[in-house]
């Protein structure tokens, strides 16, 4: 037993554990207030449940347009400056959030708030990728997982208890966390740049067939899994099965706190593994969990419903364990280190595009076929299951497998070599990266597409 929760440590560096620590306070404000938005903008400003569902979506459509832009900007100034700047506007948008009184202001916060999330997302994974050797790279992911979702569980326990007395101070404690992050960064390194960043555009990353075909891929399941989850279930439990704010509570610190505990073991788990396969079973824990919450809201009610649903989101989070492991690291390891940004661009663009037509179709259904939606959502996993199958073989040989512990850099084929670091960083290196499966294709030797 002891070797084997010695075996879980994910080896961090310092520079990547302050970095977690900022994650973490961050995370506790999203777990506050996510949970409740669509609850507040439906139950406290009489906002119809559809048109808070394109609320919750036009987050994700501003994100569009910021993500593109922090991807070239990450590779060209830093993904540190990047962040901190994505993180002052989302705090902004999200302190003036007590002050809607009607659905165009929340629409207008919100899409300010989209622009700061989809600049987030890119420059943070952008910043952990360039931190963290090659080889723990999907330990490194799996630590950030568990950070965000521990601060996601206690974050959630105490949204009930604020939504119950003061939406304000939901919102005002949300804004305070973004700041809080961005006095963190300002302890974490800035990695040196790539000497070759001012050659890489768009055009490296969309000639990437098999990469876009992935991309679409997770757009899909994360449309079809998290973002209902996320945004739809609150409301789906509140107002079909008539559980408490307290409950819907409970059920996002059940998620987190499964996740916290897991996160790591999975890690380990898939090591080794193909990522396809586990990216397939992943669709169908969603699938069978999806199901389940649905059954669950239509034959019981109050507590009881709450019970069932935190027991069914046990299987949703070990889910979310597997993609924890999966999406960011497999995307830096397709991508050539002068373009590692735009790779992460588009690895949040799906996160964003899965987030628009989730909410924004899920909250129509909702709201006219509200126990249609979760069987329609498990449906649509089982489809992204087979796709992941078929994807696989495209994939570049060396990023099929999770690297196991004690992978080289160098026995890991097609993967990003590390970003230089600072001289007196432990991982600091001088070597030049290794020729990239993706250069080629670019260039015309015609990597296979996805059928």
């Amino acid at each position: 037993m002891r070797a084997y929760l010695r075996s879980l440590d994910p080896q961090l560096t310092r520079d990547v554990w302050i970095l977690q620590a900022g994650s973490l306070v961050n995370a506790f404000g999203n777990g506050i207030m996510l949970p409740f938005l669509v609850i507040y903008l439906h139950n406290e400003r009489g906002i119809p449940l559809g048109i808070a569902g394109l609320v919750a979506a036009t987050n994700s459509v501003f994100g569009f347009a910021s993500a593109f832009v922090a991807g070239t900007f990450s590779d060209r100034i830093g993904p540190r400056r990047v962040l901190q700047i994505a993180l002052c506007v989302m705090a902004v948008a999200t302190g003036l959030f007590p002050l809607v009184q009607s659905a165009w202001q929340a629409f207008a916060l919100y899409a300010l708030s989209g622009l700061g999330s989809g600049s987030f997302w890119p420059a943070q994974s952008t910043l952990l990728s360039a931190l963290a050797p090659t080889e723990r790279r999907h330990a490194v992911f799996a630590t950030q997982r568990v950070t965000m979702n521990l601060g996601v569980a206690l974050g959630g326990l105490v949204g009930g208890f604020l939504a119950a007395w003061s939406f304000t101070a939901l919102f005002l404690f949300d804004a305070a966390t973004f700041l809080a992050y961005v006095a963190v960064l300002t302890r974490v390194p800035t990695p040196e740049l790539h000497p070759e960043r001012e050659a890489g555009t768009y055009r490296d990353v969309v000639r990437d067939r098999t990469f876009m075909s992935y991309t679409l891929l997770n757009a899909l399941v994360i449309a079809a899994s998290v973002a209902i989850w996320v945004e739809l279930l609150p409301p789906f439990a509140k107002n079909q099965a008539d559980v408490s704010a307290q409950g819907i509570g409970v059920l996002w610190a059940v998620d987190s706190i499964v996740v916290v505990v897991a996160q790591l073991p999975v890690a380990k788990l898939v090591e080794g593994r193909r990522r396809m396969r586990a990216f397939a079973l992943m669709c169908l824990a969603f699938s069978a969990s999806l199901l389940g919450f649905g059954a669950t809201g239509y034959w019981t009610a109050g507590w009881v419903a709450a019970g069932l649903m935190a027991a069914i989101t046990i299987v949703f989070a070990a889910g979310e364990c597997l993609h924890g492991t999966i999406h960011v690291p497999l995307t830096a390891d397709m991508a050539p280190p002068r373009v590692v940004g735009r790779y992460l661009a588009f690895a949040s663009l799906s996160w964003q595009l899965g987030w628009i037509v989730g909410p924004a179709g899920g909250g129509f259904v909702l709201q006219h076929a509200p126990f249609a939606l979760f069987p329609l959502a498990a449906g649509l996993q089982l489809v992204a299951a087979g796709w992941a199958l078929g994807l696989e073989r495209a994939l570049p040989a060396g990023a099929r497998r999770t690297p196991r512990t004690g992978d080289s850099v160098a026995g890991v084929a097609g993967t990003m070599a590390n970003v230089a670091l600072a001289t007196d960083d432990p991982l600091s290196t001088s070597a030049e990266p290794a020729a990239h499966p993706a250069n080629t294709a670019a260039a015309g030797g015609g990597r296979s597409s996805a059928s």
